[in-house]
């Protein structure tokens, strides 16, 4: 495993005066002081590329095209100089908007790797299912590589591209973008600078939202652990990243429990069918109708059924008539766990507990962080820091921790990232990039874990 390095020794090796944090100077050792200043714009320092690192897309869907606009919005920095996509229209636009050449345009990701290596690095951004065998390939060519989570399928497959980058000299890159964000940021500052003293325990809640789970654990893509990986894997594994950023200790227990308990056949309401729109005698009263979600209300993600496409009715009942997007949420071949625990120690003793909640009306992440001297309340929109001595709190307000990617997804996170990475790979230097894989691999282990103790009972695992 690499060296380990901390954030502040790899801004004071760059010279950059702020990479990720807003300045330690800023904040002050007691909260009571009262004196705390924000900076106005959290910012990282543009670092002068004598030319742009050139990138192969594999994966032309939301997040492939989420990273890729970093490269319109920072020109000196990276290039797109090619894209693997099966379904034509995102093919399309990546080469309009970056004027890609037709002989680096590919429907599959085997036909980038039968040409010899011709870019920096590669974005995997595939199905889950399908991000071991082209970061392998990518590896073995010589391509630095930025995987999305979750990393693979299983941890033997986690441990091979590992291997894999370590044969080769391949920096691998994980999407774990919330490492990324000002608001975690801050967080992660609050601990290290001791403010509420030694971190005693977490209390850690995803909740998704019910419809948002419905869209993409019910129907979509991640709803089948052999199609994809577990939902605590490919939706929760940022948030088992960030308990064990925070803490910065290996975990040594592990124990978890949770099933599918509402979107299963059992209960399917009388007279509902295998299709809202299709003679379904309960569609109009029903909380999950396709039709009112996606065709009366468009409430969610009705770009995942025409695929970038200008609205058209006759198009997206189409899609809801032949797709699974207009599948009844109870009688699908959907397995993955709808609600989940995990509890976790740490190294010194230290406790968190994770709840991860389809069932729920709200998103954003909650968390609770309590030390010796004080403790963390935070919602993603406000994170409260309050002192045990004084009695005296503050609350630091998302609108004002920014970046100068903030504009980007994940409050700011997915360009970070991108800037994290790329700053690793121009200076040949993984200790430079905060999410690597050797990193990454730490909460994907517990998560992998957690999941035999869920089918097991509940049994406490050893890591």
């Amino acid at each position: 495993m690499a060296k380990k390095i901390s954030r502040r020794e790899a801004i004071k090796t760059l010279g950059i005066t702020s990479l990720i944090a807003p300045s330690l100077m800023n904040f002050t050792a007691n909260i009571s002081d009262k004196i705390i200043e924000l900076p106005s714009e959290l910012y990282y320092q543009n670092i002068d590329f004598i030319e742009p690192l050139t990138c192969v897309i594999i994966g032309g869907g939301n997040r492939g095209w989420a990273y890729a606009t970093f490269a319109e919005q920072n020109p000196n920095m990276m290039k797109v100089i090619g894209v693997a996509e099966p379904v034509k229209i995102r093919r399309d636009k990546f080469k309009d908007a970056h004027n890609i050449p037709e002989e680096n345009i590919f429907e599959t990701w085997e036909q980038v790797f039968e040409k010899p290596k011709f870019a920096d690095f590669v974005i995997i951004s595939t199905w889950d299912r399908l991000h071991y065998a082209p970061a392998m390939k990518a590896l073995e060519m010589g391509y630095n590589v930025l995987l999305e989570k979750a990393i693979a399928q299983s941890w033997e497959q986690c441990q091979n591209i590992l291997n894999q980058s370590k044969k080769n000299n391949g920096i691998v890159g994980i999407c774990h973008v919330l490492r990324y964000t000002p608001y975690f940021n801050k967080m992660r500052e609050v601990i290290q600078t001791g403010e509420i003293g030694d971190v005693i325990s977490i209390q850690h809640l995803e909740p998704i939202g019910n419809i948002h789970f419905s869209h993409s654990f019910v129907r979509g893509n991640w709803r089948n652990e052999k199609e994809s990986t577990p939902s605590l894997l490919s939706k929760s594994c940022h948030d088992l990243d960030i308990i064990y950023w925070l803490l910065d200790k290996k975990c040594k227990q592990v124990s978890s429990f949770g099933s599918l308990n509402y979107f299963n056949k059992a209960n399917s309401p009388m007279g509902s069918a295998k299709k809202c729109t299709g003679g379904c005698e309960v569609e109009s009263k029903c909380t999950y109708s396709a039709k009112r979600i996606y065709f009366d209300k468009k409430e969610w993600g009705v770009s995942h059924l025409i695929d970038l496409q200008p609205w058209d009715s006759e198009k997206v009942m189409k899609a809801l008539n032949e797709g699974p997007y207009g599948n009844c949420v109870f009688q699908n071949d959907n397995d993955v766990v709808d609600h989940q625990i995990v509890n976790m120690v740490f190294e010194d003793n230290t406790t968190a507990a994770f709840s991860m909640e389809a069932h729920t009306s709200y998103s954003g992440r909650r968390t609770r962080i309590m030390g010796t001297l004080g403790d963390i309340i935070g919602d993603e929109n406000n994170l409260t820091v309050s002192n045990f001595n004084t009695r005296e709190s503050i609350t630091f307000q998302s609108s004002e921790l920014k970046n100068q990617f903030s504009s980007s997804g994940h409050g700011g996170g997915d360009h970070g990232l991108l800037f994290n990475f790329l700053n690793a790979v121009y200076h040949n230097d993984s200790s430079l990039l905060s999410s690597t894989i050797e990193n990454s691999m730490e909460s994907h282990y517990i998560g992998f874990k957690a999941e035999e103790s869920r089918n097991n009972n509940g049994k406490l695992i050893n890591l």
